[in-house]
């Protein structure tokens, strides 16, 4: 699930690195709530360090479909090329090996009602121990839960609630200075029947938001209308995935974010990419810490539930911007100079001299110099003491051109007084 969700936010968004620490948030918002998300599928057969055994200890841990429904006195084999050892689980179905050579390679396995699992091969790590999880009966229970739900779904719709899941996320991340929201919900219907809450589900986004759109992947039944999601009932049970993105404009240093839910969320979790001395701050939000993920570091935070109707705060500072002084001080000298020009061409006699070519000549050629002395600046090209001296030398001699095109041919003064 997390891969597709991943290759989803990429075709949309593909400069985003947040996202391509997904699993590392989920990983972090259980070490923030000190909740563990154990998934018997991801496990099975994954060796995992274990520090606190002994060097060269190997445990074997033998299950039934789900992690505590352990099987015990059963035999379990480790295999290390043509060396096999056997062992026999303990009462809490964990079989153990000791004293196995560090850097050999080797793999565990066990037959339970005529199946057979196997561990994925691995290296004994030189110091500490490993643990493993040998699990049967996944694709049964498996099979027997899509047969389940498929059972469910066919059920007509009654009425019930719905709430935003523990794996509900809000994502912050910058694109080029600018902030980008992510809301990945996960809207869960804990019946064992389509749920049909009475009217379709609104989420208004903050004022401000644009180019919001739902991301590749997100359920059918949510659909962007203008500065808002609209999701459509009936939710059929388990967990319908909706993943929405909008762009947040803002100027300055800092900025609020404020949204309503309109229903609630179980458990609050909110990531940010930390770009410069951004700080992000919520009366809502019990713990928060900073992380680095693959270099990168990151602001995590978590909060309680919130209710239905109850509208999140969030504050950023130390956000990102560039200062728009510049650019305003060009467009207004630009402006200046251009209005200079029309009214020195309007007065100009229709009659002039040579002097009066050579200095409409100059002028031209000032405001050209002019134009790519502010482009180099742009681009880099020019320190800041050379294009202050260049560009404060370039206007005063264009102000004396001007000054000399607007008192224009003495004849032509002379003539237009007659």
């Amino acid at each position: 699930m997390l891969g597709g969700l991943r290759r989803s936010l990429a075709s949309r968004f593909p400069q985003s690195a947040v996202f391509a620490l997904f699993c590392v948030f989920l990983g972090a918002s259980s070490l923030i709530t000190g909740q563990q998300m154990p998934d018997p599928a991801q496990m099975a057969g994954r060796p995992l360090p274990a520090p606190e055994l002994a060097t060269g200890m190997v445990t074997v841990r033998l299950v039934r479909e789900r992690m505590g429904n352990n099987i015990p006195n059963h035999p379990v084999t480790l295999r290390a090329g043509e060396r096999t050892l056997q062992a026999t689980t303990d009462a809490q179905g964990r079989a153990q090996f000791g004293d196995v050579p560090p850097g050999t390679q080797i793999v565990v396995e066990a037959i339970v009602d005529g199946e057979t699992l196997r561990s994925q091969a691995f290296a004994v790590p030189s110091s500490g121990g490993t643990r493993v999880a040998l699990i049967a009966g996944l694709e049964a229970a498996a099979a027997r839960e899509r047969a389940a739900a498929e059972e469910a779904a066919r059920q007509p719709a009654r009425p019930g609630v719905v709430v935003f899941g523990g794996e509900t996320r809000i994502i912050l991340e910058f694109q080029d200075d600018n902030l980008q929201v992510f809301y990945l919900l996960d809207i869960v219907n804990s019946a064992r029947f389509p749920v049909e809450i009475g009217n379709p589900m609104y989420i208004e986004f903050p004022d401000g938001a644009t180019g919001a759109g739902a991301l590749a992947g997100s359920s059918p039944l949510a659909m962007v209308q203008g500065d808002r999601l609209r999701i459509n009932g009936p939710f059929p049970p388990g967990t319908t995935q909706v993943q929405v993105g909008y762009r947040y404009p803002y100027s300055g240093s800092s900025t609020t974010l404020v949204q309503r839910w309109p229903t609630a969320i179980e458990q609050l979790f909110v990531a940010a990419e930390k770009v410069g001395d951004l700080r992000m701050a919520s009366s809502q939000f019990s713990q928060q810490q900073e992380a680095a993920a693959r270099g990168a570091p990151f602001l995590m935070a978590t909060g309680p539930r919130l209710n239905a109707g109850d509208t999140l705060t969030i504050s950023l500072s130390g956000l990102p911007h560039r200062s728009t002084l510049m650019r305003d001080v060009g467009l207004a000298v630009g402006v200046l100079v251009l209005a200079v020009g029309l009214w020195a061409g309007l007065r100009r006699a229709p009659d002039q001299s040579d002097h009066q070519e050579e200095l409409t000549k100059r002028r031209e050629r000032l405001y050209g110099e002019l134009v790519t002395l502010e482009s180099q600046r742009k681009q880099g090209r020019v320190d800041e003491r050379r294009y202050a001296a260049r560009r404060q030398s370039l206007v005063a001699q264009l102000e004396r051109v001007l000054g000399e095109l607007d008192r224009g041919p003495v004849g032509s003064r002379e003539g237009a007084s007659a």
